[in-house]
Parts: C-alpha cells; structure tokens; sequence
C-alpha cells in the first residue's frame, strides 16, 4: 500500500538548524511546510530558498505551536490533505529511514492514530542541561499514552479530533495524544531513532525557563485530563510548595532540628533519583548531577503553575514561554 505524506515543521529563529530539518524533510516526504513563527533571522527567505512552502503566522495573534502546526495541515489541505501527517520541530532533523518504517506500521494497523520514535540530541555532552534532554527523549517503545511534538499522525485522526489547541501554549502535544487516544485511536512508539535534536541549552537560566513552562503545562494540561500529570503535580506540590514552608514555619518557630530533618527529605528524593538513573546505566557523577536537577526542577515547576492559575484567575490570554 502506498501513502502520501506530507510534513509540517514549525519554527522561530533556528538559522541553520532550520536548513538541516528542511533537507531531511524534503528527501524523504511528497510536500514539506514550514511555518513561521515571526522569524527576523532569514528563515522564511532560507526555507523558499530550499523549494520549501512557507507560511508566515500573523504576528497580531499569540504564537503557539499548537497554532503553527494548524496552520501547516491548513496549508497541505489545499492540495489534498495526505494521508500522514510528519510534524518536526524547526530545531530537528529527521532521521532517514523513519518515515518509510512509520509509514509501515500506520499501514499495518488501522487502529493506530499517531506514531512515534526516539529523539536525540545532536550535542548530548555539550552541557548538563543537554545531556538530560537527551534523557527525556528516551522512552520505551510499545503502547504509548502520548508523547512530544515529533509524531508521525493519521490524517483522519488529526481531523477527527479537530487538530491540536491553539490555545495552549505547551504540552499541546501531550493533550492530542490525549484525545487521539480518546477518539478511539492507539498510539504507539516504535524502538527506532525518529529525530536528531539540537536543544542548545548552555545556561541555568535557559534550563529553569524550560521547567517553568512545563509546570504551567502540568496545570493546565493536567486539569483539562484530570489523570494526566497527576504524578507530576503531587510532586511539584510536596517538593515546591509544601515542604518549603514546612521548612520556613520550622524556622519561625525555632526548631532547627525539624527543619533539618525536613531539608533531609530532599536528599533522600536525589539519593533515590541518582540510584535510579544509575540503574538505567548512567555513569555515577552524571547521574548525581542529573539527579540534583531532577529534585531542583520542582521549584520553577510550580513557578509555571501557579503562573497558569494567577493568569486564569485574571482571565487573561497566555503567551509563550520561551526559553532559547
């Protein structure tokens, strides 16, 4: 059986990154289209300049990735929508011989809605914070509840669920797969490397931006399917909030021994964490730096949270949380 397929890239500002997801894309999918977040580095000029169709978001409006990758099936549609959708972030670039193997297996199982792989970082040891994307990019294959913006998707499944929400400003991905998944589709990870990433996180700053947005995500993703993220949220509440004020309470109240043993409570979390990622085959100095991270990252998560319920609250429209 033979599928069309067409891909959709979205991106803002990736200079030669962007060249390198283009020309991946185009040797291996019928129609590529990139969709532009209000670039000011020559994107738009680099992506036409490789054959690529180009659509310029109205910058009048909130950017989200939600929107762009809308944007982009609105564009393949024109033509006749294909029949699998490959969305690739500006910043990826595809591996050769993923989307003859996806293909495949969308073609073998009707059921499935969306499939997926494993992402890789291009500079895995280039710093902590790289190294630990690299980490999260590595699932394990089979039944999948959802996954990240990569995803090779039916194209009736896409139409089926009306596309992603652009109203969400991340983990627009995750609420897709959600409601894939609730649409009567399965969605699955093949154990094949799909995408090579290049997440260019150099700074603390960068690194505890990105976890920001990812507890406004918990928030609001998790509270739109109430058993999502519901393992992620008990953990920002206990480690960011709770025992934090335990902590300061301790103090007041001049008891510096409770508060020693609550600050223990932290240590046991990363001596747990680094037990486990040793476990999953990390080199021990990694793992203990990762791990300090892992329990660190609590705090700008529930920064990001309690952004989306002050937001909410006010009733105000998000915008992008952006951290390169």
């Amino acid at each position: 059986m033979i599928s069309s397929i067409g891909a959709v890239a979205i991106g803002r500002n990736e200079g030669e990154r962007l060249r390198h997801c283009l020309t991946s894309l185009i040797q291996q999918v019928d129609r590529v289209v990139y969709v532009d977040s209000g670039s000011r580095d020559g994107s738009v000029a680099l992506a036409r300049s490789l054959g690529v169709e180009v659509v310029e978001l109205d910058t009048s409006q909130a950017f989200t990735a939600a929107r762009g990758r809308n944007a982009g099936v609105e564009a393949l549609r024109a033509d006749g929508l294909p029949d699998h959708i490959q969305f690739v972030d500006g910043d990826c670039l595809l591996v050769q011989g993923w989307i003859a193997a996806g293909q495949a297996e969308l073609n073998r199982d009707p059921t499935l809605g969306l499939v997926t792989g494993w992402r890789s970082e291009i500079h895995r040891d280039a710093s902590v914070y790289n190294q630990m994307c690299d980490i999260e990019w590595h699932r394990p294959a089979g039944e999948i509840r959802s996954c990240g913006g990569d995803m090779l998707v039916r194209s009736t499944a896409f139409d089926k669920v009306d596309g992603f929400n652009p109203a969400l400003i991340c983990s627009e991905d995750e609420d897709f797969c959600l409601r894939v998944r609730a649409a009567g589709f399965t969605a699955r990870r093949l154990p094949l490397d799909m995408t090579r990433h290049d997440a260019n996180l150099t700074r603390f700053g960068q690194w505890w931006q990105r976890n920001v947005r990812s507890g406004h995500g918990f928030a609001e993703v998790g509270g739109m399917h109430g058993t999502h993220f519901v393992a992620e949220r008990r953990r920002v509440w206990l480690y960011g909030a709770v025992l934090p004020l335990l902590i300061l309470l301790a103090l007041l109240a001049a008891l510096p021994l409770v508060a020693l043993i609550l600050l223990a409570i932290y240590g046991l979390s990363w001596w747990r964490t680094a037990r486990g990622l040793k476990a999953q085959g990390q080199p021990g100095k990694e793992a203990a730096q990762h791990a300090a991270f892992y329990t660190l990252a609590k705090l700008p998560n529930l920064q990001g949270m309690l952004f989306y319920f002050w937001r909410r609250a006010r009733g105000q429209t998000a915008t992008l949380i952006e951290y390169k």
